[in-house]
């Protein structure tokens, strides 16, 4: 892909969030549906080296869906995301005042090198062309060993091939329906929500009840989600116009070589989610310039 055409494709995704998070702006998910999902993303993330006054960094914070739990346990958070769901999680975080807004990216994270105790981005990296550099570049704003949890879509490594074939064939569909205009866009992931995500997800969920082994379930981790959690997710995954896939190793490889040492995996849904800490030793990392993730 050259550089115009990707440049092009970055600035559509970020669009595309923008009116995602506009649509669902997380007013409508449970709480009990928040926690469990917010519990399972950082169930790898060290909690207890952190203390009261710690400053992190939420990057692509979209809605700030996780900021909210997350900013209660620390002494401030910078809420970053180049959309316009900035002011989603602006809104959704008025009464948190331990909260910034930067309506930036990860190329002008605009925080000084080093200078963070923690760090997280969740299902932001993987929708980017150069997820290496927007990592570094996340990192370089580590203090030494700091740690960073990520979440990036997996390659269905820990699948079998018929689920991988599934997959491919669900893939066509998105790279049509992300191509529509918003309205449109929208209409179809709803349907896909419910023909599709809301019949196997509870499908799933009886299966388990009767003892059946749902490992490769299709669908299965929305089991026990409300459907407005279904609806997001489905507008997220097929309204998206980039998206990238990390085997385990390639994700460990990719974390390594951004300046995160020690990496630890969560070995439960969603798959890879993991944690490293900012290196203790050598220079500042660079990469090449991540144009995407620049504030318009």
């Amino acid at each position: 892909m050259n550089e115009a055409k990707s440049r092009k494709l970055a600035i559509k995704t970020v669009e595309g969030f923008g009116d995602q998070w506009a649509r669902f702006d997380q007013t409508g998910m449970s709480d009990e549906d928040r926690i469990r999902i917010f519990d399972n993303y950082f169930s790898v993330f060290p909690w207890e080296t952190l203390t009261k006054n710690a400053i992190g960094f939420d990057l692509g914070c979209g809605s700030g869906r996780w900021a909210k739990l997350v900013a209660p346990r620390v002494g401030k958070l910078h809420c970053i995301d180049p959309s316009a769901a900035i002011e989603v999680a602006r809104k959704n975080l008025h009464e948190q005042a331990n909260c910034e807004f930067h309506h930036a990216g990860a190329a002008d994270i605009p925080v000084s090198d080093r200078s963070m105790d923690f760090g997280y981005s969740l299902g932001v990296l993987h929708h980017i062309p150069e997820p290496l550099a927007a990592l570094s570049a996340s990192v370089r704003k580590l203090k030494p060993g700091a740690p960073f949890l990520l979440y990036m879509y997996y390659a269905f490594d820990n699948r079998p091939l018929w689920f991988r074939v599934l997959w491919r064939t669900s893939d066509w569909l998105r790279r049509v329906v992300s191509r529509m205009p918003y309205g449109l866009r929208f209409a179809v992931s709803q349907m896909i929500a419910t023909v599709i995500y809301l019949p196997l997800a509870r499908t799933a969920k009886f299966a388990e009840r009767i003892g059946a082994n749902i490992h490769n379930w299709p669908l299965a981790s929305y089991r026990n989600s409300g459907f407005y959690v279904m609806r997001t997710d489905a507008l997220d995954r097929f309204g998206t116009r980039l998206e990238l896939r990390f085997t385990k190793v390639e994700m460990k490889a990719l974390m390594e070589s951004s300046g995160l040492e020690n990496i630890s995996f969560s070995e439960e849904s969603p798959f890879w989610c993991a944690v490293g800490y900012a290196t203790n030793t050598g220079d500042l990392l660079s990469g090449p310039e991540d144009g995407i993730w620049k504030g318009k």
